[in-house]
């Protein structure tokens, strides 16, 4: 599908402007939860429209400093928000937004990530907007992030009134797709987003904002006409849990830290699926191939629950706002635009909360990006239709062929270099995107002096990968435990890399699992539960049998290949093991054949 074509849903506005009202919500346990209500200015007396709750624990809105708060709105301070409210208001929506307990303005205490409290908390608030004299009786939900999971989890209240959902790049199974990708800890990530929520607890500006900023903005909104709580509620935040504090105590899933009370098990969506599988409200979700692991969550959800109608996944950072493909030219617009994006949601929430025959309710459709050839295509199944696996494996003289190698010796040896490195702007650090920096791959080239690396021919033709890869790795070690780090690339006649995907996989993980995956998968499965925690013996062979996260690019003809392993990725990751510089052998014979396999389109 050409991107022309998305965005053709466009009705014209009929509001210009909006008013802004907010209050306090008492939560069942007599909580006060700050609540914003942004609707269309003018609305006619008796007319009753639908609401789109942006439940967040990222400040519902700012608070302007003077002469600011004279001429700006406070949507205005988040990119996001500044474009998605008026033309929401505009189109006959209102925007409602609130704090989750123990953040911005609400007061209460926050423990950690989506806790089964906040849930229900989610519902009284849904139980107030259906009863305001302007509410259609009808509310979605939409949220980039952590804000997108809380979206995600509206669907576990089958709440009669939650119709249609878009959570937005966001981790539903928080544990692979963004703390622990492949058992390794995220460690720059968590620290950083963990500080930034404590900041932001404490009503304080986060430094990454710049200095500028606080000239702008003065703290989270209060609630109008309880200016003299916000500081109380402020206070109760004293008691928050810390993330990063949390995380350095796991290293399984079903990890719990020291007060026994929260293992990271404990916030995925999926232990909700019964009640999202037997909710009525569609989903939509959209994320990105070089955004953490959110594509891999598009896609397990779409395979998995019937009422994931429509998906997109994007060459964008965390957010959507930029074009982060690697083979961009430049910096610039996200492709499609804002514009359009909004277009799409447009197209959902007026399908399910208006009852409007927009299309979106036709049929299960994901869109997605290739890579490469820069251009949108669509599907109703994943894979789609003509991708077959095929196999290539590691040769001798680092060569990388789908021939099946047959001497009965072979196999590379390296030294882990704890100097591999895939920079600063890379596919895990998810706060680039408030910074205004998008994702970045430079030239790979010279990472190869890090890696051990494998390269194919020059292909003969344009070849298009969409899917998982897959690898199955035989290796030796001379320690207990290590990162084992694959990278897919593309290298042109002129010898220049681009990064297209990469997969983890701590070996003490490595056990691939007898039971069921909790969602659809389409790579091995791995628990990575205490129990089935297996240790590397020195020296003795081990299989490590793991996927890529998905992607979908085309790679040109004339172009090789190439697969890049590595024990460590600086300023992303911690070493593993924390001392020693641990040697592995990487086999590549007849008994025990290495291998990558590609999904390609026929």
């Amino acid at each position: 599908m050409k991107v022309e074509q998305l965005g053709a849903y466009a009705p014209a506005p009929r509001y210009a402007g909006r008013v802004n009202t907010s209050c306090y919500v008492p939560m069942r346990d007599g909580v006060p939860l700050a609540v914003d209500v942004l609707l269309p200015k003018n609305l006619p007396a008796g007319e009753k429209i639908p609401a789109i709750l942006i439940y967040t624990r990222y400040w519902r809105l700012m608070e302007l400093r003077a002469p600011f708060k004279w001429f700006l709105q406070p949507e205005q301070m988040s990119s996001r928000l500044a474009k998605l409210v008026p033309y929401f208001t505009s189109h006959g929506y209102a925007i409602v937004l609130a704090d989750v307990r123990g953040t911005g303005a609400s007061f209460g205490v926050w423990q950690h990530p989506w806790t089964d409290e906040s849930v229900e908390d989610a519902r009284t608030v849904i139980d107030w907007i259906v009863a305001q004299p302007w509410s259609n009786g009808n509310v979605g939900g939409t949220g980039v992030s952590y804000v997108g999971t809380t979206t995600e989890l509206l669907g576990a209240l089958n709440h009669p009134a939650v119709k249609a959902l878009l959570p937005m790049f966001n981790h539903p199974d928080a544990y692979i797709d963004v703390a622990f990708p492949g058992g390794v800890f995220n460690q720059r990530f968590i620290r950083d987003w963990s500080d930034l929520d404590w900041v932001l607890d404490q009503n304080r500006l986060p430094a990454a904002l710049g200095a500028f900023a606080g000239i702008l903005v003065k703290g989270v909104k209060p609630v109008a006409g309880a200016e003299n709580e916000l500081a109380r509620a402020v206070q109760q935040h004293e008691a928050n849990g810390k993330v990063f504090d949390l995380a350095q105590q796991v290293t399984f899933r079903d990890d719990r830290d020291n007060s026994q009370h929260m293992a990271i098990e404990d916030m995925t969506v999926h232990r909700y699926r019964a009640q999202i599988e037997k909710s009525g409200a569609a989903v939509m979700g959209w994320g990105s191939w070089l955004d953490a692991g959110t594509s891999d969550a598009i896609l397990r959800r779409f395979a998995t629950y019937p009422n994931a109608t429509r998906a997109f996944i994007g060459a964008w950072e965390h957010g959507g706002l930029f074009n982060a493909s690697p083979y961009r030219a430049a910096n610039g617009e996200a492709n499609p635009p804002i514009a359009i994006q909004l277009r799409e949601m447009h197209k959902f929430f007026d399908a399910y909360l208006k009852g409007v025959d927009t299309g979106a309710q036709t049929e299960k459709r994901l869109f997605y990006f290739t890579l490469g050839a820069e251009q949108w295509q669509s599907t109703t199944t994943w894979p789609p239709a003509g991708v077959a696996p095929q196999r290539w494996y590691l040769h001798a003289e680092h060569a990388l062929a789908p021939d099946v190698p047959t001497q009965d010796e072979g196999a590379d040896q390296f030294a882990v270099d704890f100097a591999a490195s895939t920079g600063d702007l890379n596919r895990w650090w998810e706060i680039g995107g408030i910074v205004r920096k998008p994702v970045t791959y430079t030239n790979r080239a010279q990472a190869a002096h890090h890696l051990l690396t494998y390269t194919s021919a020059p292909l003969a033709r344009d070849t298009e990968i969409t899917g998982h890869a897959i690898v199955k790795l035989y290796v030796t070690s001379t320690e207990t435990d290590g990162a084992f780090i694959v990278y897919l690339e593309d290298v042109d006649a002129q010898g220049n890399v681009t990064y297209i995907t990469e997969g983890e996989l701590r070996a003490l993980h490595r056990r691939v699992a007898s039971a069921p995956a909790p969602y659809q998968t389409f790579v091995p499965y791995h628990t990575f539960k205490a129990q089935d925690a297996l240790p590397l013996v020195p020296g003795e062979i081990a299989e490590l049998h793991f996927g890529l996260y998905p992607t979908s690019v085309l790679i040109r003809a004339g172009h090789r290949l190439r697969v890049g392993i590595a024990g460590h990725d600086a300023g992303t990751f911690p070493r593993i093991p924390a001392t020693g510089t641990p040697t592995i052998t990487v086999a590549r014979n007849r008994g025990h054949a290495s291998w990558i396999e590609l999904p390609i389109q026929s």
